[in-house]
């Protein structure tokens, strides 16, 4: 993992996360948000995760309700880091 890939994928998390309304109390609060839906990518370098593995892969490192997009955010950051989407 380059540093700048994970701010790239963090930067467009924080581009549609941050249009979300806060606080969200559950992962389907988040679907308005997102630019294509259940079916949006997001891509940085030759990474690629879809929204839907957010709930399938990276479940256990979200704690739900967040108040903040930040805190969501570092959530599934640490999640990616974790399950190693930047080895």
């Amino acid at each position: 993992m380059t540093a700048d890939t994970a701010e790239q994928l963090r930067a467009e998390l924080e581009a549609v996360f941050t249009n979300a309304d806060y606080p969200v109390e559950e992962p389907m609060e988040l679907v308005p948000a997102l630019p294509d839906g259940p079916s949006t990518t997001f891509e940085a370098g030759d990474v690629r995760v879809g929204v839907m593995d957010f709930g399938a892969e990276y479940a256990e490192y979200q704690e739900y309700p967040y108040e903040t997009a930040e805190a969501l955010i570092d959530d599934l950051m640490t999640g990616f880091r974790e399950e190693g989407l930047f080895d």
